[in-house]
C-alpha cells in the first residue's frame, strides 16, 4: 500500500504562504521513536520587494512539492533560500532548486554551508548569518509591509546548525524543529491544544528535552524579540492561538531538566555517521533520570568553551571519531582527552561512520589515563536499528541512575518515619508489564496497577520515568499487563527483578504466547493478561501515570488469586 502524500497551501500572515507536505502514514522518525499521528513538512514562501523561500521539504514529495511551488511562483523569481537547518526532512529539494534556479543565494549558518556544499556537490551562492543578522527583502507593493528577517542562533535545537528567522513584518518566527510536533491534519494552527499536547510533549522529550540548556537560551533571545503572533514550525500545526501556553511548556521543562550543577557532557561529531541520532538516544535515556544533559558538537564548539564543558560534567559519553579527522577535529578531540579528569566515568559508543577509530583501541587508552568505565562500549556493528537505538538509550538510564544514586538515596532517608510507615501500608497486585514494537521490546514489574474505568474498561498504571519501557508506552501505544498468580509468581518475579545490561532481552528463557496479544508477550505462567492501549498520560513527579483502555484478556485458571505485593516503607518499591 503507497503511503499518504499529500500537499496544503494557506496564507499565514501578510504576503506568507505555507507550503505544507502532509505525510499521513509515517510511523517512525529517525528510526528510534514512533509516530501514532505521522508528521508534516512545512516551508514558507516570505514576498517583500524580493522573494525568500524558507526549507523546502522532504525528497519524497519531489514529484508534487515542486509542481504546486511553481504553482505559487516561476522558481527562477525565488531571490533567497533560507535553510533553518540541513536535515534532509527540510532540506531534502534544495539541490533541485539549484538546479531549477543556479542564481539562488543561500542563507543558513556557517555549519549548515558546510554541510549543504556536501550534500548538493556544486557550487552555488551562499550567506552565512547567526544571531544579530538581518535580511531586508524590502517592501511589498501590494501590502505597503517590509519584511526584514533577523536571525536567530539556535544550535542543538535539535542539529547543530539551526537558526530561527524573525520576520519583523508579520512577527512571525520560524523555528524549523523548535517548538514543532509530530501530528498531521488538515488543521493548520493550533486551534486544539488538548489534541495535540501529548504529541507536543513526546516531540518535545525526544528532540528538545536532551538539549534543554539550549532551548532556555533559544528562549532568551526570542524573548528580546517584538512579541510574536506566530511560530512557524518545521512540523505540525503551526502556533498562533495558543502560544503563551507553548512557551511556557518549553521554559518549564527546560529549566527543570537544567537544574543543579551536575549533568553529563554526550560528545558527538556532527554530520558523521550514526553519531547525531546515536548521541540523542544516549541522552534521551539519561534525561529519564532527570539528571541535566549537555550536548558537545566537536565540529562546532570553540576549544574553550569545549574544555569547561568536558572538564565540569559529572560524566563524559563519547564517539568513536572517525580515523582521517582534518586538523580542527583533531585538536578538538585532543582537548577532550586533556579536558577529561580522573573522577569522571567515561563511557563510548560507536558512531558507524564508516572508518571510525577502533572502540577497543580508544577504551584501552582511557583506562590507561585511569577513567572509569560509564558503561560497557556500545559496538554498533550494523546500520542502527531501533534495538540499537534501545540499548544506547538503555545504557544513558543506567549511568544516570550511577550519577544520582546517592541523591537518591538520601531522598528516601528525608521521608517522615511515621508517614513512611503509613505509606507502606498501601498494598497492591503483581504484575508484569510487556510492550514490543518491531525490534524494540520491554517489561517491567508492576505494583501500582489500578481498574480506572467501566465503560470502557480501563485501567492505570505508575512508571517510573527511567524505566525503559516507558518509551513504548506513549499515547497509542499498546502493552500488555501480565497478571501474576498467588501460588505460582517467584519465578516471573525473580527474573524481571533482575537489573538487565542495557539491550538485554528481557525474555530469554522465558515461556511467552507471541501472538496471543497486540500490544507485547504474553507470559506463559502469567494467571491473566490484558491487552491495553495508551489513552492519556499524567506526570506525577518522579512517575507517569498511564491510563488505558483494555483491547483484550484472558484468565488462565478461573480458581486462582493474584499474587499480592505488601511493603513495610513507603520510600520504595
Amino acid at each position: 500500500m503507497e503511503p499518504r502524500l499529500t500537499l496544503q497551501q494557506a496564507e499565514i500572515a501578510a504576503d506568507t504562504t505555507t507550503l505544507r507536505s502532509l505525510d499521513w502514514d509515517r510511523s517512525r522518525f529517525d528510526i528510534e521513536f514512533g509516530l501514532r499521528n505521522g508528521t508534516t513538512y512545512n516551508a514558507f514562501l516570505l514576498r517583500g520587494e524580493r522573494t525568500a523561500l524558507i526549507d523546502s521539504s522532504h525528497a519524497k514529495f519531489r514529484n508534487q512539492w515542486l509542481p504546486a511551488l511553481t504553482d505559487l511562483i516561476n522558481p527562477t523569481e525565488i531571490d533567497t533560500l533560507v535553510i533553518s537547518h540541513t536535515e534532509p526532512d527540510h532540506s531534502g529539494l534544495v539541490a533541485d532548486l539549484l538546479d531549477i534556479n543556479p542564481e539562488l543565494e543561500v542563507v543558513a549558518s556557517k555549519v549548515a554551508i558546510n554541510y549543504l556544499e556536501s550534500m548538493v556537490h556544486r557550487p552555488f551562492r551562499s550567506r552565512t548569518v547567526k544571531s544579530g543578522d538581518f535580511l531586508d527583502l524590502g517592501t511589498n507593493s501590494s501590502s505597503g509591509i517590509n519584511h526584514k528577517l533577523e536571525f536567530l542562533s539556535a544550535p542543538n535545537l535539535h542539529w547543530p546548525d539551526t537558526i530561527f528567522s524573525f520576520d519583523h513584518g508579520t512577527a512571525v518566527l520560524y523555528t524549523c524543529d523548535a517548538f514543532g510536533l509530530h501530528y498531521c491534519s488538515n488543521e493548520i494552527f493550533d486551534l486544539d491544544p488538548g489534541a495535540i499536547a501529548p504529541d507536543f510533549r513526546f516531540y518535545y522529550d525526544c528532540l528538545m528535552g536532551p538539549n534543554a540548556r539550549s532551548v532556555l537560551q533559544a528562549l532568551k533571545r526570542i524573548e528580546a524579540l517584538p512579541p510574536l503572533k506566530l511560530i512557524a514550525t518545521g512540523h505540525g500545526p503551526l502556533l498562533r492561538d495558543h502560544l503563551k501556553l507553548w512557551l511556557t511548556d518549553y521554559g518549564d521543562w527546560s529549566r527543570e531538566r537544567s537544574k543543579g550543577d551536575r549533568y553529563a557532557a554526550v560528545v558527538y561529531v556532527s554530520s558523521y555517521g550514526f553519531c547525531d541520532r546515536l548521541s540523542q538516544a544516549i541522552s534521551r535515556g539519561i534525561n529519564k533520570t532527570e539528571l541535566p544533559v549537555q550536548l558537545v558538537d566537536l565540529r562546532g564548539t570553540d576549544a574553550q568553551e569545549l574544555s569547561a564543558l568536558i572538564g565540569e560534567a559529572a560524566a563524559v559519553v563519547l564517539p568513536t571519531p572517525p580515523s582521517n579527522r582534518d586538523s580542527e577535529l583533531q585538536n578538538n578531540w585532543g582537548t577532550v582527552l586533556a579536558a577529561l579528569n580522573a573522577k569522571q566515568p567515561v563511557g563510548l559508543y560507536d558512531a558507524y561512520g564508516g572508518n571510525d577509530d577502533p572502540i577497543d583501541a580508544i577504551a584501552g587508552q582511557l583506562r590507561e589515563l585511569g577513567h572509569a568505565q560509564a558503561f560497557a562500549p556500545l559496538r554498533i556493528r550494523t546500520v542502527p536499528d531501533a534495538a540499537a537505538y534501545q540499548l544506547c538509550e538503555e545504557a544513558g538510564t543506567d549511568l544516570g541512575q550511577l550519577l544520582l544514586r546517592d541523591k537518591a538515596i538520601a531522598a528516601m532517608k528525608a521521608l517522615d518515619a511515621d508517614l513512611d510507615k503509613a505509606l507502606g501500608r498501601l498494598s497492591g497486585g503483581l504484575y508484569v508489564v510487556t510492550a514490543k514494537q518491531a525490534e524494540r521490546s520491554g517489561a517491567m514489574v508492576a505494583s501500582w496497577v489500578s481498574q480506572a474505568s467501566f465503560n470502557p474498561p480501563g485501567i492505570t498504571v505508575a512508571v517510573a520515568k527511567d524505566r525503559a519501557i516507558e518509551a513504548l508506552m506513549q499515547v497509542g501505544d499498546r502493552f500488555v499487563l501480565n497478571v501474576l498468580a498467588a501460588d505460582n509468581h517467584q519465578n516471573l518475579l525473580r527474573h524481571f527483578l533482575k537489573r538487565f545490561p542495557p539491550g538485554a532481552d528481557r525474555f530469554a528463557g522465558v515461556a511467552t504466547l507471541e501472538n496471543a496479544a497486540d500490544g507485547g508477550p504474553v507470559l506463559s505462567e502469567a494467571l491473566a493478561f490484558l491487552d491495553c492501549e495508551v489513552k492519556q498520560r499524567l506526570e506525577c513527579n518522579d512517575h507517569w501515570l498511564i491510563y488505558s483502555q483494555v483491547r483484550n484478556g484472558n484468565v488462565a485458571n478461573q480458581q486462582a488469586l493474584t499474587a499480592t505485593h505488601h511493603r513495610k516503607v513507603g520510600n520504595h518499591y
